[in-house]
């Protein structure tokens, strides 16, 4: 079986990350590995860019890693790690999604444990945001 994009929750609390992987997780089969980045570096709220390299090079097996923000902030953290080059090695690329936390998060691992491709799982992230509830 052929490696899946990698996903990466990048949140400024650790518990929605985590929670957000879990429930993610369970949708997608366990077939996809998604990676948290949670909190700051002392545990409170905000982001590190630790934590992000971390869990990227933990969420990558070839095939690219998606990245799915959740506020402001954490965006900009994701985009000076990546401008800084310090993840340019790793296989198939990274990108960065603009979509609301959660239902990107499921949308994505969702097109990832089906084989999706780099550019498949960052389109179904973004565009759940079009996803209405009622």
């Amino acid at each position: 079986m052929a490696a899946t994009v990698g996903i990466v929750l990048v949140s400024h609390s650790a518990a929605l990350a985590s929670g957000t992987a879990e429930l993610a997780g369970q949708v997608g089969g366990g077939a996809v590995t998604i990676a948290a980045a949670g909190g700051t570096d002392d545990g409170r709220l905000g982001t590190s860019a630790a934590k992000v390299e971390s869990a990227v090079r933990a969420a990558s097996a070839g095939s690219g890693v998606v990245i799915v923000p959740d506020l402001g902030s954490s965006v900009l953290t994701v985009r000076a790690l990546l401008a800084d080059g310090d993840l340019d090695d790793v296989p198939g690329g990274i990108q960065l999604a603009d979509a609301p936390f959660v239902e990107g998060a499921v949308a994505a691992v969702v097109t990832a444990a089906a084989g999706g491709s780099l550019k498949d799982v960052l389109d179904a992230a973004q565009e759940a945001r079009n996803a209405r509830k009622l």
